[in-house]
């Protein structure tokens, strides 16, 4: 958790900068905050000095470092700390932004010294999903005897449908849904906002959990967050942990858990589904999901075995046999 005053000047300055000029979200400055301190407490050894504060750091402790230090880092947590290719290019990359903002934005440092340094080469693997049997089998897996069995539906059947991150879902206002006009409205990373379409199974799970979204004997005022589209229990905005047990139980329900599934697995099968059944492109998987590069957008691209059957088997080529 960033603590403002156990920071050196140089690291509030830019997570100022971040947060009020760049307007990223609270969990990216959080995860900023934990890679920078992690290096600067590795860079405060190596310069043999006491790790357990960097308050006391100043821009001179930044002018030492070089390539050879991001190099050494880099091999610290891979070694020390265990961290995986995609932790390692995590934190090579936050370094990255750190060193440019003091170069570029702030006028704290000259050059970036690990500007050069190569990203560390990720493994290629087939992310997981559902099928489209199996994402309606985890549909049918919510229980009707559950009290908050239409809001639970609903959550489901947006995740299915849209793709939308954890906390876009948690996010989402009663003003941000448009039933007239068969929108939404998303607040996506560093806070982009995006408008997508609702299809008649998330128009008719949205009106129906709305419909009970208070019971008719709770006082509106008790309402913590009143524009929340999702309420829990306690009348608060519904949280991104209660979410997750929410698709953890459904999963369960329907004997789907235990194949490391999660939250994120069902925007992936929301794409998949569009892509494979949809006759979605990449460049329209793009402008749902939100994403910065359609190069992100095409690990969702993945064709379905069926379609790669199809077309081999209606290659010209394919009934010619030697005489």
């Amino acid at each position: 958790m960033y603590k403002k005053e156990d920071c050196p000047d140089f690291l509030n300055s830019f997570i100022t900068y971040q947060r009020v000029i760049l307007m990223k979200s609270e969990a990216t400055i959080s995860a900023y905050y934990s890679d920078l301190q992690i290096f600067l407490r590795f860079l405060l050894r190596e310069q043999g000095k006491d790790d357990s504060s960097i308050k006391e750091m100043t821009v001179g402790d930044l002018k030492k470092v070089t390539k050879l230090t991001g190099l050494m880092f880099l091999n610290y947590i891979a070694s020390d700390r265990q961290n995986n290719a995609r932790s390692r290019k995590r934190k090579l990359a936050a370094l990255n932004t750190f060193f440019k903002c003091l170069v570029n934005d702030l006028d704290i440092l000259t050059e970036n010294p690990i500007q050069n340094i190569s990203y560390p080469k990720l493994p290629v693997s087939m992310p997981k999903f559902l099928s489209f049997e199996e994402s309606k089998a985890l549909l049918s897996g919510i229980s009707p005897d559950n009290p908050f069995y239409l809001r639970d539906y609903c959550i489901v059947t947006l995740f299915v449908n849209c793709g939308m991150r954890l906390s876009e879902l948690v996010g989402l206002n009663l003003t941000s849904i448009n039933l007239d006009s068969r929108n939404m409205r998303l607040l996506g990373k560093g806070n982009k906002e995006r408008i997508i379409h609702i299809n008649d199974a998330c128009a008719f799970a949205i009106l129906d959990y709305i419909n009970v979204r208070l019971p008719a004997d709770v006082n509106p005022e008790k309402v913590k967050d009143p524009d929340a589209l999702f309420l829990s229990k306690q009348l608060r905005r519904i949280t991104g942990r209660r979410v997750e047990q929410i698709v953890e139980n459904a999963l369960a329900a329907c004997h789907l858990d235990g194949r490391d599934l999660s939250v994120h697995k069902l925007r992936h099968t929301a794409a998949t589904l569009m892509y494979n059944h949809g006759g979605a492109d990449a460049l329209t998987l793009k402008e749902i999901l939100g994403h910065k590069s359609v190069s992100t957008t095409e690990i969702y691209t993945h064709i379905a075995p069926e379609r790669i059957s199809s077309a081999m088997d209606n290659n010209p080529l394919a009934n010619i046999k030697h005489k």
